[in-house]
């Protein structure tokens, strides 16, 4: 069956689009991008631990590569969904399931009928991202989606989603229509094409260390000769005591030359500070604005979403690169995802 452009736009205006939670999982809310421009004043930035996938997953659906998307931590939740619904699911492979059928991830998958998506068994990766097309109908404060949970911010209502949440979804654009039309012409619950993207960053085999590439911290000179060796030869394991807003690590204690007295200072994603247990700390999207621990390195913006996706117990090494080397690899996944999106508007 051929979708006509005209039933798909009158579906849209006829129906209000949203979709109903049956079951929570362990931890889903809206992000987007984040909230940025407002550290000086306190407010956490937030957002997608995986920008990578979440960016992806909009441009797959045919939204703007910051639109919100659900974040589904390890145990996804249960959802109902609307016929016509253009949607996509990237990062961890959580065993995604329509009407008790495998869903293809990295792809846009349209619903010809009202259906159940469903969450399985964590195969690998630990979040995953659910885009639809025109993103999740909820308020933007200080110009986000994104839900800060310690401050109850942003969202749906400021929290993760609960069993019996309703969240409408905002009308789909007009590349998102032209999707539809081009990509599907078959009728059954769902449909999804044929290509897809591949998932470079996320480990299928969970047992193997994860390599991470860092720049030498503000304060790495600070840390003794043997600290700074250990940091690069060492391996370090992922703590059950991390959240959004950083992973703890256990392995090498890390010591300075002699007791050190700071200013706190601005703090980004992926910086690694060292509390004086000597056990560091990698700071991830709810990370606090400003901080006094010294840090020993920062680890470069295309690997944060390898720790992002990595859960309590995997094992990490750390490898120096240096600056010159970092900006090229952001340059190279910048102008990979401009290729992504000048495909995927070749094929409208």
């Amino acid at each position: 069956m051929e979708i006509k452009p005209h039933n798909f736009a009158n579906s849209n205006q006829e129906k209000i689009m949203s979709l109903k939670v049956l079951k929570a999982g362990l931890l889903t809310s809206v992000q987007d991008l984040g909230r940025h421009g407002y550290q000086k004043y306190g407010v956490s930035v937030s957002g997608a631990m995986d920008t990578y996938a979440l960016r992806i997953a909009n441009l797959l659906v045919g939204n703007e590569k910051c639109e919100s998307a659900l974040e589904i931590t390890l145990i996804g939740p249960t959802l109902t969904l609307n016929k016509n619904t253009l949607l996509a699911i990237t990062g961890a492979n959580l065993s995604p399931t329509i009407n008790g059928n495998p869903v293809p991830m990295w792809r846009p998958v349209y619903l010809t009928q009202d259906c159940i998506l469903e969450f399985g068994t964590c195969l690998s990766g630990c979040r995953a991202y659910l885009a639809i097309a025109g993103g999740y109908s909820v308020p933007k404060i200080m110009g986000s989606k994104s839900t800060y949970f310690k401050a109850g911010l942003g969202g749906f209502q400021g929290r993760a989603i609960k069993a019996g949440d309703i969240i409408s979804l905002d009308p789909s654009p007009n590349l998102s229509s032209t999707l539809i039309q081009k990509l599907f012409k078959k009728s059954d619950d769902f449909m999804s094409t044929s290509w897809y993207l591949d998932s470079p960053y996320i480990a299928a085999d969970s047992t193997s260390n994860i390599t991470v590439r860092v720049l030498r911290g503000n304060q790495f000179d600070a840390f003794t000769n043997d600290s700074t060796r250990q940091f690069f030869l060492s391996s370090f394991q992922i703590t059950p005591q991390s959240d959004r807003m950083g992973y703890r690590l256990s392995g090498v204690n890390l010591q300075l030359n002699k007791p050190l007295e700071m200013i706190s200072e601005a703090i980004g994603p992926g910086i690694i500070q060292v509390p004086p247990d000597g056990n560091p700390i990698i700071l991830l999207a709810d990370r606090q604005t400003v901080g006094g621990y010294p840090q020993i390195a920062k680890i470069i913006a295309v690997d944060i979403p390898k720790i992002a996706q990595s859960s309590p117990g995997s094992k990490i090494d750390f490898q120096e690169i240096s600056l010159n080397e970092a900006e090229k690899l952001y340059l190279i996944e910048e102008k990979k995802i401009e290729y992504l999106k000048k495909a995927i508007d070749f094929k409208m």
